[in-house]
């Protein structure tokens, strides 16, 4: 190589930007481009002003301005397909990235995987879940045995047991129509007698001695009854 391309540098590779520099990149460029519309869509209403301004008065002015005003609108329009283009570019970097993102952790998800079973053997899987089911089996084995009840009175017919039952209850029935007719039977309550003494002829007399003998004949019924109990 001359030594002038050695002083220029050419021949060298440069090393290229990453993702998260061309994105920032793209983003200060985006920045300066949306200042640029604003001023360019401020000179083209001052244009527009100024035409409405001079109108008929001085139409060279007029004129003049209506085209600075076309040259700032397709400043204006060209200004806007660069910045949707960068728009495009910063948002293909920025999905590229996550994908590639989304690739490493996939990626490192599958070698961590990849070594959790690294020490396992299908076979020798299926071997162990064998041997669980068997011991789960004499588990309920044992437990059923366990379970099971044992000593005397396993072969009792229950047949038997229920007529037994039914001659005990016809047993105590018969004895308790027998117990009927031995028990005493209650004396009748004797009341007392009217009185019978010759009622006076005076009213004022006779609902007296009525009156007595009324409360006679209730005393003697609660004696008896308080006798009674």
């Amino acid at each position: 190589m001359s030594g002038l391309g050695r002083l220029f540098g050419k021949g060298k590779k440069e090393k290229g930007p990453t993702p998260e520099e061309a994105i920032q990149k793209l983003k200060e460029t985006e920045k300066i481009l949306i200042k640029k519309q604003e001023f360019l869509e401020q000179k083209i209403q001052q244009e527009l002003q100024t035409a409405k301004k001079y109108g008929t008065k001085n139409k060279r002015a007029a004129l003049q301005a209506l085209r600075r005003k076309k040259r700032f609108e397709q400043q204006l329009a060209q200004t806007d397909g660069t910045l949707s283009t960068l728009e495009f570019q910063r948002e293909a970097i920025e999905n590229a990235t996550t994908n590639a993102e989304v690739l490493r952790t996939m990626e490192l998800a599958a070698q961590g995987m990849k070594k959790a079973y690294q020490d396992m053997d299908i076979d020798k899987v299926d071997e162990l879940m064998t041997d669980i089911t068997e011991q789960q089996e004499v588990a309920q084995q044992i437990s059923d045995a366990i379970s099971r009840p044992m000593g005397f009175g396993d072969d009792v017919d229950e047949d038997e047991l229920l007529e037994e039952l039914e001659l005990l209850e016809q047993e105590e029935l018969a004895q308790e129509l027998l117990s009927v007719g031995d028990k005493e039977e209650e004396p009748p309550v004797k009341l007392p007698s009217v009185p019978s003494t010759h009622l006076p002829a005076e009213p004022a007399a006779v609902k007296q001695q009525w009156e007595r003998g009324i409360k006679n004949i209730h005393k003697n019924v609660a004696e008896m009854m308080e006798c009674r109990i």
